[in-house]
């Protein structure tokens, strides 16, 4: 298991730069006056009033081409800033019409992602271990902090579609609430577009630590963590199958014990993994037997495009709300909790179940890889088993699991 004590060190530059007063202190002024997004001189945007501006625009359909589409379009605040609807891949592009390749994953309870690794240690000491492959934003792990994955979307041909940055600072200059970011970023922001365009992203990412919309740790588990009300028994049954490693071992990726800094657990170990999904045949670019989405080598980003033993491997989601979910895994394949969990338990010990079969009446297993990639795919519990044996676990422990996954959403009052 990957024990990651992480702290959001960008994350906590921003905050005590936006909470200083309005001079910095004389050692960071000359990195901070050079910074794109750097204010007019003698003040400082409050972070309320960066908050402000970041809700704004996350809100705002008239950032994209369409002019029917926002951050929230996607990443709705009722579903922990995940989708609204149980479609595997949203829509977007000029025309509302254009099919993404991914599920859109939650925005909820991402402060603490690393940027992204190829050989994450666990510890600076002499037993260091190598974690491989980890952190990142996106389900490839290519934007290493909400600013920078605040620009895929906007320039996306399949999201906001925008052609390029210029675009979208000239809509932000049409905005209502130009003058807020003139009073933010200085009056002439918008006479340098990668300024105004990095200013933008600036004001998305401080939105984004928004304690009280983003990470507020307000499930019923946060509540029994802090012994403020107890698991009823199916949910304490479900929670110890899921940290037993013979069982759902589901805890060794997705860690669900206070860290010993004390921080309350993520449910992810923000490291990619291969799980050998089946492909979806829903999505419009399956259609096309050439097209393989592998992840980390690509197609989306393309510096570990000459690695294969990355093809396959994707972000480990947090599981936090994951209540509120209706589509699983990178392609949106799965869209019950059920299913997700039945994958896990019966992929290898009923593989005719998820998989086709060849014409030959074989099974074409991990379907959506290459052989080649066949062994990058995870063989641990509950993946260690053979066809015919029996599953890890049976409908009624999957049921206690479920009851418990679902004490992970946030709005619970003790």
């Amino acid at each position: 298991m990957k024990v990651l004590l992480i702290v959001a060190a960008a994350a906590a530059a921003v905050f005590a730069a936006l909470h200083a007063d309005s001079q910095p202190p004389a050692e960071a002024a000359p990195a901070y006056a050079n910074a794109a997004y750097a204010p007019p001189a003698g003040r400082r945007a409050s972070v309320e009033e960066m908050t402000a501006l970041g809700r704004t625009m996350f809100f705002d359909p008239s950032l994209s081409a369409s002019g029917q589409q926002s951050c929230a379009t996607c990443h709705s605040p009722d579903h922990a800033f995940g989708p609204p609807n149980d479609l595997s891949v949203q829509l977007g592009g000029k025309d509302m019409k254009t099919a993404g390749t991914r599920a859109v994953p939650s925005l909820r309870y991402a402060q603490n992602t690393p940027p992204f690794s190829e050989h994450f240690h666990d510890d600076d000491g002499d037993d260091s271990i190598d974690a491989g492959p980890t952190g990142g934003r996106t389900w490839d792990g290519r934007a290493d902090s909400a600013h920078d994955q605040a620009r895929i979307p906007l320039l996306s041909p399949h999201e906001m579609a925008n052609a390029d940055a210029a675009e979208v600072v000239a809509k932000l200059k049409r905005a209502p609430y130009a003058a807020q970011l003139r009073a933010a970023f200085g009056d002439t922001v918008f006479d340098n577009t990668d300024r105004a365009f990095q200013a933008a992203l600036m004001a998305l990412e401080v939105f984004q630590e928004s304690p009280a919309d983003f990470y507020p740790y307000t499930s019923k588990y946060d509540a029994y963590l802090r012994k403020q009300t107890q698991l009823n028994a199916q949910e304490l049954r479900g929670l110890e199958l899921f940290n037993d490693p013979g069982k759902g071992n589901c805890a060794s990726c997705h860690i669900s014990e206070i860290l010993p800094n004390g921080a309350f657990p993520q449910f992810t170990d923000y490291g990619l993994i291969a799980v050998g999904v089946p492909r979806n045949k829903k999505i419009p670019a399956n259609a096309d037997p050439r097209y393989y989405d592998f992840g980390l080598c690509g197609p989306e980003r393309n510096d570990f495009k000459d690695k294969p033993e990355y093809c396959g491997l994707f972000k480990t989601p947090t599981l936090r709300n994951i209540a509120l979910r209706r589509s699983f895994f990178h392609n949106g394949v799965f869209h019950t909790l059920e299913e997700v969990m039945q994958f896990y338990v019966q992929r290898d010990t009923n593989p005719e179940k998820w998989y086709p079969r060849n014409r030959d009446g074989s099974i074409r297993k991990f379907d959506d890889l290459l052989p080649e990639h066949f062994s990058n795919v995870n063989m641990e519990p509950p993946f260690d088993r053979q066809p015919g044996d029996k599953p890890a676990l049976d409908d009624a422990e999957i049921k206690d699991v479920i009851a418990f996954l679902k004490t992970l959403t946030d709005g619970y009052k003790p």
